[in-house]
């Protein structure tokens, strides 16, 4: 079965999706399940984790509301306010269904390079683990030295790096993402997402070349059990096709023993996220 671990749906709104700028023309449309079901059924998709892309219950509510309309959609990550007083509240009415796995914060917009280790932002994480949800980690790279400490301070709760932490790929190999990147492999609850790569290479101008030394440092650093393929549809468009994106993946590991493809293509996500 293979899992698509991460993507996106939304009713595009310029207020709500204020990050979609005029570079990303592409996207200031609606992206729904009903587009990325045919998509699925030509790349021979079984399942997916939808992902939030708006800080709002509202966004978990709309992602539930789709997950209950499309037996595709397997898991959701959605978002709660985590500094919130009222947090475990939202936790404990948000464990009543299944579907929804963990949540998310945009914490690669936080100006502060140590959101993270923030101690009301932290409480949050605490309460996690007991309602049994994931979390997920969208940093980019100058971020990464917080989530080592973040993911140290709480050896029991079960993370995902989204988008291998957004390394610029477009200029080359950055060599403190990779000494970080091993530093947080060493975690074993800690799991990485291979998504988003293409968005961080030169958008009209790369090849399957340059991803290959990232893929290598990611493989190094968690080995085959806590790799997972994830799309990033649809701001993957704004570089490539699903196909090309999916076979990007595909490419690095057929080089590799099938046991491997099949845990990264959807096995590790299922164990992660409890699918």
């Amino acid at each position: 079965m293979i899992i698509d671990a991460h993507q996106h749906f939304w009713k595009y709104d310029k207020e709500k999706h204020a990050w979609i700028d005029d570079s990303m023309s592409q996207l200031k449309k609606d992206y729904l399940p009903k587009e990325l079901k045919k998509v699925y059924q030509e790349n021979g998709i079984e399942g997916c984790i939808a992902v939030q892309a708006e800080q709002s219950i509202l966004e978990t509510d709309f992602l539930l509301r789709l997950a209950s309309e499309n037996d595709f959609i397997k898991g959701i990550v959605g978002w709660v306010d985590l500094r919130s007083e009222k947090v475990e509240e939202q936790l404990r009415h948000y464990s009543r269904f299944e579907v929804i796995k963990g949540f998310r914060h945009v914490v690669q917009d936080e100006k502060d390079p140590k959101f993270l280790l923030k101690e009301d932002f932290k409480k949050g994480i605490s309460l996690l683990g007991g309602y049994g949800f994931r979390y997920d980690l969208l940093i980019f790279p100058h971020q990464l030295e917080s989530a080592v400490e973040l993911v140290a301070e709480f050896p029991h709760q079960r993370f995902v790096i989204d988008h291998i932490a957004k390394p610029n790929i477009k200029n080359g190999m950055d060599h403190d993402w990779k000494a970080l990147i091993h530093l947080i492999g060493k975690s074993e609850h800690v799991y990485c997402k291979l998504s988003g790569m293409v968005t961080e290479a030169d958008w009209n101008d790369w090849r399957v070349d340059d991803f290959v030394p990232f893929m290598d440092v990611i493989f190094d650093a968690f080995g085959p059990d806590r790799i997972m393929f994830g799309s990033d549809w649809p701001v993957c468009l704004l570089s490539a096709s699903y196909p090309k994106v999916k076979g990007i993946v595909e490419a690095y590991l057929s080089k590799l023993d099938e046991k491997v493809r099949d845990k990264v293509m959807g096995k590790n996500a299922i164990a992660f996220y409890n699918l």
